[in-house]
């Protein structure tokens, strides 16, 4: 029932799955798929707050071409941390925390990118939401170089239960807004610090905007009112940087 390493297909294969432990990326579900067994699919899916989309049949023939009885998933390439031990582990090394918050950033390729440079700068560990957030899959695999089997990633249920959980570790989240005030370079990064990425067309969301403890932005001196996600963090974490080792 398996075609490759990263896709499976078959109800009750990716039924197995899960019950074995699979991290589940993404399951393509077809639309109006009905009967017991799918009903037992579907709440595993619920009940671990895997990613779900309903789609039609045409969908699931191109994915594969064996018979995928109305569901196809793709098993995550890489395992998942637990928050709260990826922050006790940080703070109990000595070293400074450097975390990186994903806030339902989409693109694939733009998260293959963040990955690489956070593990180019030393970042500790990246957040990202369970639902909504682009897949952890064999592009993002390609786009990070590799970097991804090297860099911790927590999936977390609520981004905003994960900001909470680093205040209250005593890392500083300062989100990356255009809407700020203040620069990045008004920022004291030498502390224990997690920044916080918005999504390609909305930004940081609003919710998350107000728990926070600082805002912070790019300088633009052009006519384009924005950057490239990946580009606005790689300038983020070299600052991280800069004012760590000057």
């Amino acid at each position: 029932m398996q075609k490759n390493e990263t896709q499976i297909f078959g109800i009750r294969a990716v039924i197995e799955a899960i019950n074995s432990g699979k991290t589940i990326d993404k399951v393509f579900l077809q639309k109006g798929l009905r009967g017991e067994l799918f009903n037992e699919l579907d709440q595993l899916l619920r009940s671990n707050a895997i990613s779900t989309s309903f789609v039609p049949s045409e969908k699931l023939n191109r994915l594969t071409k064996k018979n995928h009885q109305g569901v196809v998933a793709f098993i995550s390439p890489v395992t998942f941390y637990e928050l709260d031990s990826l922050v006790l582990n940080v703070i109990e090394s000595g070293e400074i925390p450097k975390f990186l918050v994903l806030d339902q950033l989409s693109d694939v390729r733009n998260f293959g990118a963040i990955i690489r440079t956070a593990e180019c700068t030393g970042v500790h560990g990246i957040i990202i939401q369970k639902k909504g957030g682009a897949p952890v899959n064999a592009d993002a695999v390609k786009t990070s170089a590799g970097a991804i089997f090297k860099m911790p990633i927590c999936k977390v249920d609520h981004i905003k239960d994960a900001i909470y959980h680093l205040q209250s570790s005593g890392i500083h989240v300062v989100a990356a807004t255009e809407k700020a005030k203040e620069t990045l370079y008004d920022i004291d990064f030498k502390v224990p610090i997690a920044i916080v990425m918005g999504s390609e067309g909305k930004g940081v969301s609003p919710s998350v905007l107000k728990i926070v403890d600082q805002q912070a932005k790019l300088p633009i001196l052009g006519e384009i009112t924005s950057l490239n996600v990946s580009v606005a963090c790689g300038a983020f974490l070299y600052e991280v940087v800069r004012q760590r080792i000057s």
